[in-house]
């Protein structure tokens, strides 16, 4: 609410109508989509009660026809002697299994209408099928299978169970829905074997699949939640407890059309309980699929888009006559993205209110200007006086000691390195005292460092090594004057005071669109705190030592941010006994222009 009083007239009447079309709008069609629901549950229930028991009547046509054929094999005599009959001559031995085969033809043809396979295992070790290689399974493995179990501990029922097992290469065979039965005496209630009717899952959905559809899913369950047959492959061997449980209540309750879930999707449940096989029937309807196709969705949100559109035809029409001097401010006002403070707005044909808003705009702008001009020199004089610091800081000592050197190689008689360090001198003091808020390309920040290290050894002598490793395609882009100076002064200063003697690498490449510059000795090294007492800070050392902390590296490093942002800078790592590491990190200038811009 405070939100909306802050905002223009305009605004204010484009939002309430806008939220006022949208909220009918959802309202209208949250009432279609639940009047088309109701209207589905009720016609739907109807329709689908009826294909439930289509899809029960085929189910228990094919019961009846293994009723039928497990009676006809318990009943025949031949089977029963091939069953229990020990070892015999292979003469009586090929009779019985003939006689067998014929009887197992004839017992067959009951199941002619279907595509399947029968087996049967006696108590004297002997099996036979019909179809050898219907199935992968052997007749050994059926046997000690809890399929056989089962039907032994239930031997006057028909027991239909799902073979659903991995082959040698661990890939899942095709699931086989197998109707078994126990062959017993009924006299003396011993069994001699058992009979089973296999059928591939891919043919047994034949008695269902004609009534599935997109959205229009069908399974059967067992009493223990374990998904015999599905049109959805992945479900075939699923237990799912919480279904199992929403589909018994629907049996107790008698309603039709409930929710339930299935892998996380609502569903509408409609169930039919098939006592011949023990199992549930399940049918799984996708509500939004089936809502989808009694509202036509598309012709709905094309009329609410009429709607929506007309409404802010007119909207637009009426708000745009009240606020037209308020909108020609704010067109004006908004150019100063590409013109600058310097987007004076003209007010002569506003209204008193944008009057008003345009003279104080342009005392703004009037304000701005005077400030960024102050706060640029400010910047600027900042900027230069740094520097002007970092080189009074080199200049007086190291020019006494430099001349003092000049002066004793002259007494010595050695005239040219005497000139060479007079011109190296030159050199040096020409590119660090000219042209102070300024960038060099990298070749000339590498001959001023040459220079200085040429005095230096002149000085002190050649017991500290200095090598240049510079990638040829960075020389041609800027660093700050003296970025890598007060790094070079301090190895020579500080890094050898126990070693003596060692070496530095000036190394410099072009690494992830940055121009790194490192600076490596080999010297004493330092142990750094682990943790700076500001983020943004160098590290400090834990001896009371200037090598990090001095005016010249802390003001380099403040020049670097200042000049190209956080993003760029100093980092330095150490350890004791084995060197120092320092690492400068620029953006990749090649004109000497651009380095001002953050």
């Amino acid at each position: 609410m405070t939100m909306l009083k802050n905002q223009s007239l305009f605004v204010k009447l484009f939002l309430v109508t806008l939220i006022s079309i949208i909220l009918v709008s959802l309202l209208t069609l949250a009432i279609t989509i639940r009047m088309s629901e109701q209207l589905f549950l009720q016609t739907f229930s109807i329709t689908n009660t009826k294909l439930l028991n289509q899809m029960k009547s085929n189910l228990e046509s094919y019961n009846g026809a293994v009723a039928t054929t497990a009676t006809l094999v318990s009943q025949s005599g031949i089977i029963r002697n091939y069953l229990t009959n020990g070892d015999t001559d292979s003469i009586s031995l090929a009779i019985q299994t003939y006689n067998m085969t014929e009887r197992m033809k004839n017992i067959r043809s009951n199941l002619s209408a279907y595509e399947v396979s029968i087996m049967v295992l006696g108590s004297n070790g002997r099996s036979y099928t019909n179809d050898p290689w219907y199935w992968s399974g052997t007749a050994q493995e059926l046997k000690s299978h809890p399929i056989t179990e089962n039907t032994i501990k239930n031997p006057n029922k028909i027991l239909y169970q799902l073979y659903h097992e991995q082959d040698q290469t661990n890939s899942w065979q095709e699931p086989v829905l197998v109707a078994s039965k126990a062959l017993y005496d009924r006299g003396s209630q011993e069994i001699y074997g058992t009979m089973y009717v296999m059928i591939r899952d891919s043919i047994f959905k034949s008695f269902y699949a004609n009534f599935t559809s997109e959205g229009n899913d069908v399974l059967l369950m067992n009493d223990e939640g374990l998904v015999i047959s599905s049109n959805r492959d992945e479900l075939i061997g699923m237990t799912d407890k919480p279904l199992l449980n929403k589909v018994v209540l629907d049996q107790q309750s008698g309603e039709k059309g409930k929710y339930a879930d299935l892998l996380g999707e609502e569903r509408i449940l409609f169930s039919e309980y098939l006592p011949e096989f023990d199992f549930y029937l399940v049918n799984l309807i996708d509500k939004d699929a089936a809502i989808g196709q009694m509202v036509n969705v598309q012709a709905l949100t094309l009329t609410i888009l009429a709607i929506v559109v007309i409404a802010l035809i007119v909207v637009y029409w009426i708000t745009r006559k009240m606020t037209r001097s308020m909108r020609g401010l704010i067109h004006q006002m908004s150019g100063i993205t590409t013109k600058g403070f310097n987007n004076y707005v003209d007010v002569s044909t506003s209204s008193s209110e944008a009057r008003e808003l345009g003279n104080a705009f342009n005392f703004m702008l009037d304000e701005l200007n005077d400030y960024v001009e102050r706060l640029v020199e400010t910047e600027k004089q900042q900027r230069n006086a740094e520097l002007a610091a970092l080189q009074m800081q080199i200049n007086p000592h190291f020019l006494y000691n430099t001349l003092a050197s000049v002066k004793f190689l002259v007494q010595q008689g050695d005239k040219e390195r005497a000139g060479a360090t007079i011109n190296s001198l030159i050199s040096l003091l020409q590119n660090t005292v000219s042209d102070v808020d300024s960038t060099i390309p990298v070749k000339q920040e590498i001959e001023t460092l040459k220079d200085y290290v040429f005095i230096n050894h002149v000085r002190y002598g050649e017991r500290i090594r200095v090598n240049y490793f510079i990638e040829p395609d960075s020389m041609d882009y800027h660093v700050p004057k003296l970025i890598i100076q007060p790094f070079i002064e301090n190895a020579f200063f500080h890094a050898f005071n126990h070693k003596g003697e060692g070496s530095i690498l000036i190394l410099i490449s072009v690494l992830n669109e940055q121009l790194v510059c490192e600076v490596v000795d080999n010297g004493d090294g330092m142990n750094l705190e682990s943790k700076p007492s500001h983020e943004n800070e160098l590290p400090r050392t834990k001896r009371n030592r200037k090598l990090f902390s001095g005016i010249g590296i802390k003001n380099v490093d403040e020049r670097i941010k200042y000049m190209y942002g956080e993003g760029y800078g100093i980092h330095i790592t150490s350890k004791l006994g084995e060197g120092t590491r320092v690492k400068i990190t620029l953006p990749l200038i090649k004109a000497d222009s651009e380095h001002f811009g953050k």
